[in-house]
This record gives C-alpha cells, sequence and structure tokens, in this order.
C-alpha cells in the first residue's frame, strides 16, 4: 500500500493535555527573547502548543470508538492537578537541537501517573512505549539542527503553573499548513466527555 493511500485511509493520532490560550501566551512571551538565538527554528503557533501523554501514530478509523472508551476509563482514575512550566530545553542535545522545549516540573509524577493510566488502558491494542516519559511542551523544530549555546538551553525560564484537568484524543493533519483536530476530550475525575 502507498503512503498516499494509507495516509487516506488512517488517522495519525495522540493523546494530550491541552495548554490554555491564556497560559500558551504566558509561553510564548517567555521564550520570545530566545527566538533571536534560533533564526533557522520552525516556532509552534500558540494554538498547537500541547502535551503530548502517548503518541498512537496512523489508526484505524474504527478503531476510534474503543480508544475513547479507554480514554474516557483511565481519565475517569486521575484527579485534575497543576505542575509548574520552567525552563528551556532542547533534544537530542544543545550542540545539535532538532526540538526545543518548555519542562515540566513532575516531582510528584502526576503527569507520568497519567500517561501510565492511558498506557494501561490502549496495551491491549498499542504495546509500551519504549522510551521513557519525559514531559515537555515542544515549542521549536530545527531541521538541519541548531547548536544552541549551553547558557541558553539552560536558562532558568520561570513560566508559570499550568492546571491539567482534561485530555484529548487529537488527529494531526500533516502538510504546508499542519493542524490539530480534537476528536474527543475528557475531563480528569469523570464528569464529562466530549466529541468532536
Amino acid at each position: 500500500m502507498s503512503t498516499a493511500t494509507r495516509s487516506a485511509t488512517t488517522l495519525r493520532l495522540f493523546v494530550a493535555a491541552s495548554v490554555p490560550s491564556g497560559f500558551a501566551a504566558s509561553i510564548e512571551a517567555a521564550i520570545d527573547p530566545w527566538k533571536a538565538a534560533v533564526p533557522g527554528a520552525r516556532w509552534t503557533p500558540a494554538e498547537r502548543l500541547h502535551l503530548t501523554l502517548r503518541f498512537l501514530g496512523s489508526t484505524d478509523p474504527g478503531r476510534v470508538p474503543w480508544i475513547e472508551d479507554r480514554l474516557a476509563e483511565a481519565a475517569a482514575r486521575c484527579r485534575p492537578f497543576e505542575v509548574d512550566v520552567r525552563g528551556l530545553g532542547a533534544f537530542p542535545s544543545p550542540r545539535r537541537a532538532r526540538v526545543l522545549w518548555v519542562g515540566l516540573d513532575d516531582a510528584e509524577g502526576r503527569l507520568a501517573d497519567l500517561a501510565g493510566a492511558v498506557q494501561e488502558a490502549i496495551a491491549a491494542e498499542y504495546p509500551p512505549d519504549r522510551r521513557s516519559f519525559g514531559p515537555h511542551v515542544t515549542v521549536a523544530r530545527c531541521d538541519p539542527p541548531a547548536a544552541l549555546p549551553m547558557r541558553e538551553v539552560a536558562a532558568n525560564l520561570e513560566i508559570g503553573s499550568l492546571a491539567v484537568g482534561e485530555m484529548s484524543l487529537v488527529r494531526s493533519h500533516l502538510g504546508a499548513s499542519p493542524r490539530y483536530e480534537t476528536l474527543a476530550t475528557f475531563a480528569l475525575g469523570g464528569g464529562y466527555a466530549t466529541r468532536g
């Protein structure tokens, strides 16, 4: 099956906690001074900032109702919480940065617990991710990779506390103008689920 045919019959999905528009504006204000240091970076628009809990990849549309049911169950088992957003970092390293991110202080492990609940809920269809969960919000991508001065990457940005009260199943539309489409949103602690 060609890539074009496969992409027409599958959905590229991920599970994420959203970043409210007001907080996204705070992130943008905090990172704005660093943009001049990485002139070739593609900066993520505020409306696309999010915290990925689990990337699902190409998914048969018929599997979506099952995923939504499992995510609703996982969300109902977790309570809302807050995390501090601070610091600027790069993957895989500051000397060869492909991704720039702001960090999330998960000292109590609440984000890791939420990501674990998602993984446990969908384990029958999605094997565990071999990479360890590293909570962050991607703010830019660099292609080719950029070399960043360590003092800039290690800057101790203090952005604020992000309230995490829901998670969403999101479809990623690739192309010249990438966009995200929220298919369903689930409140932590239960109570409601909205489907797109």
